[in-house]
């Protein structure tokens, strides 16, 4: 027996259930039935991004050890979880647009925009914007900062192909991670070396483009989502709405690993 087994431990208090589900408070007269699931579901979003920041900083610490295959276990799971993030708004979607307008006033500022979480996320895979967190606390900010002075994940896949031999140019591994990263040439064609030549370092770079198209898809559905919920409203959190949505499709994360493509 463990010496940490406590008999008293259920399911209940292992998982704090009692405390989970005083986490759903409706603000709409009644109140509204759809509300309830419009909360359950961000809560859910809430919880994926939160488990996507974890498993991504396994999967750079692995892919900077040089660990193929817990590597490709790890991104294989973040797939499958944005497949699940995807999924989440086939339900949101059978909410019609007079049921969200039915509770949507009773939102004020409060907007999917404001989620820190997702900004961590955005950060974590590369973005590096000095606007992305300036409507968000100081303190977020902060966290946020520091993200983007370390490597994104594309810098930790660049390492791992670095300590597979292949000659990944000295001035990208040293590159200042503050700054956006920019497609280039040289690294992709030691790319489509990787390709031909090394078939495990390709897999991993394959498991890249999967996280990449899985991003773009949810981008994609949550903006048609948006659309037809409210049109092309201004977002409830002042946000310009599907416009702004619109704008960061068809953005990819790893764009030297598109570029290739037409190589092949």
């Amino acid at each position: 027996m463990s010496e940490n087994f406590d008999p008293a431990l259920t399911y209940t208090s292992y998982l704090a259930v009692d405390e989970l589900l005083k986490l759903q408070r409706p603000l709409s007269d009644g109140p509204e039935h759809d509300e309830m699931l419009f909360i359950i579901i961000h809560q859910s979003y809430e919880l994926w991004f939160k488990q996507l920041i974890h498993e991504f900083s396994a999967a750079q610490k692995s892919l900077e050890s040089g660990d193929t295959h817990y590597s490709l276990a790890l991104l294989g799971r973040i797939r499958t979880i944005m497949k699940v993030c995807v999924t989440q708004i086939d339900i949101l979607e059978t909410m019609t647009p007079l049921q969200f307008n039915a509770f949507r006033g009773y939102l004020s500022s409060a907007s999917g925009f404001q989620s820190a979480q997702f900004r961590k996320v955005e950060a974590i895979l590369g973005r590096r914007d000095s606007k992305m967190a300036s409507h968000l606390p100081l303190d977020v900010q902060d966290e946020i900062k520091d993200i983007i002075s370390r490597n994104s994940v594309w810098d930790s896949a660049l390492a791992y192909i670095a300590k597979r031999g292949h000659a990944v140019p000295e001035t990208v591994l040293n590159r200042d991670k503050k700054l956006a990263y920019e497609p280039n040439t040289e690294v992709q064609d030691v790319l489509l070396s990787v390709h031909r030549n090394d078939p495990e370092t390709a897999l991993v770079c394959e498991k890249l483009v999967d996280i990449d198209e899985g991003l773009q898809e949810w981008r994609y559905r949550h903006v048609k989502m948006v659309e037809r919920t409210i049109g092309h409203k201004m977002g409830s959190g002042g946000s310009s709405g599907v416009s702004y949505l619109a704008s960061t499709l068809f953005n990819p994360v790893f764009a030297d690993l598109w570029e290739i493509r037409s190589r092949f």
